[in-house]
């Protein structure tokens, strides 16, 4: 099928496609009809109904970037849809938990006590300060600092303190107009931290140190260490997931005392 959006914008979405936006625009999300009629079809009322309810939850729109030529640009493409409204990123690799208050609603309040940008960061350790966005700030109350400059992955001698943006951002739409002058910067890329650099000379902005566990899924090992505490919290997956756990380590434990054994003879 084929459907108009707002502002001329062509979707174009056939039985089993995947959806694709040929201009800047933005839609809602696409039921799977096919796959909620083969749950129908098999009387699979439980799993139907958590089908539905995903789609239930939030109004979803989405904005295709046509070339990989940075997070900034990236940012910069949902201009049309955010507007002059203050919005929030949350990048996909940098998963937080907080059991009493989620990691953007922390945020949140934090934008509404002070009414402009808030990045939100963590202290690293000082091998991985070349990993992150560094900020160069000073500390205003417990978890708040002032955000004086940042430095985009420096080395551990030239980093300004150790406190690390991590995947989340509240950030004002005066961002976009600096982001239209952002020439690209490392990897040819439009680099938000430096539109960010800019916009921090223009308005006051704040670091928020969140409180909560953060998983870099990025990485292998990260991925795999959120899978596991997830799944361990969860009611319904705990009992029996720990005992294949324990199974499995048993299993490697005694694999590793056998190889030791034999370098011991």
């Amino acid at each position: 099928m084929e459907r108009r959006m707002r502002g001329n914008s062509h979707v174009r979405c056939g039985a089993g496609e995947k959806m694709e936006i040929i201009s800047k625009s933005y839609l809602l999300l696409y039921r799977n009809v096919e796959l909620e009629l083969e749950l129908e079809k098999k009387a699979n009322e439980e799993l139907l109904k958590v089908v539905r309810d995903i789609t239930d939850l939030v109004d979803i729109h989405y904005i295709r970037q046509k070339e990989a030529k940075g997070l900034g640009h990236a940012i910069y493409c949902a201009k049309t849809f955010v507007g002059n409204e203050p919005f929030a990123v949350m990048l996909g690799d940098d998963v937080v938990y907080n059991e009493g208050k989620p990691c953007l609603k922390q945020m949140i309040e934090v934008y509404d006590e002070y009414k402009t940008s808030v990045l939100g960061v963590q202290t690293v350790k000082d091998e991985d300060v070349c990993k992150y966005g560094i900020v160069d700030g000073e500390r205003v109350s417990d978890r708040v600092y002032t955000v004086k400059g940042l430095v985009e992955k420096p080395a551990v001698d030239e980093a300004p303190s150790n406190v690390a943006i991590l995947g989340r951002y509240i950030i004002n739409p005066g961002i976009f107009d600096i982001l239209a002058e952002t020439k690209p910067g490392k990897g040819g890329e439009i680099q938000l931290t430096d539109a960010l650099k800019e916009l921090a000379l223009q308005e006051d902005m704040y670091a928020y140190d969140f409180v909560g566990k953060r998983y870099d899924v990025g990485n292998k090992q990260g991925f795999l260490e959120a899978t596991v505490e997830t799944a361990l919290r969860r009611e319904d997956l705990k009992d029996e997931f720990l005992e294949y756990l324990v199974r499995v380590v048993e299993k490697e434990v005694g694999a590793v005392r056998e190889v030791a054994c034999c370098h011991d003879k």
